[in-house]
């Protein structure tokens, strides 16, 4: 029997990671001829941002995101949207005005027998 690559396996996973999480927890001791000497321990989550908010984690980082968001629209000037508006509307017409001089092109075909 051969491995098999399925690629829907990788994605099955990856969902199940983002959606649900994994915690993986590690205990490392350092020793020299029995002696204890440092001690490590490591704990990772990995999961989605939505998951990782629901469990209260980066909890801090949401809130400070949340707040630079607000106080950007805060202190955006006013009229700033409309303005961006025309210049997307300049920008359209000047496109429009390019083609406008352009006549319909056709072939001839007897040119195309020669």
């Amino acid at each position: 029997m051969r491995p098999q690559k399925n690629e829907e396996t990788l994605v099955d996973v990856l969902d199940v990671l983002l959606r649900d999480g994994a915690v993986l927890r590690a205990d490392v001791v350092i020793s020299v001829a029995e002696i204890p000497l440092v001690g490590l321990k490591l704990t990772a989550a990995l999961a989605g941002m939505e998951t990782m908010n629901e469990y209260g984690l980066f909890e801090q980082w949401d809130i400070e995101r949340r707040q630079t968001a607000v106080t950007r629209r805060q202190h955006r000037q006013p009229g700033q949207r409309e303005k961006r508006a025309r210049r997307l509307e300049e920008r359209e017409r000047e496109r429009s005005r390019e083609f406008e001089g352009l006549d319909e092109i056709t072939v001839d075909d007897e040119q195309d027998r020669d």
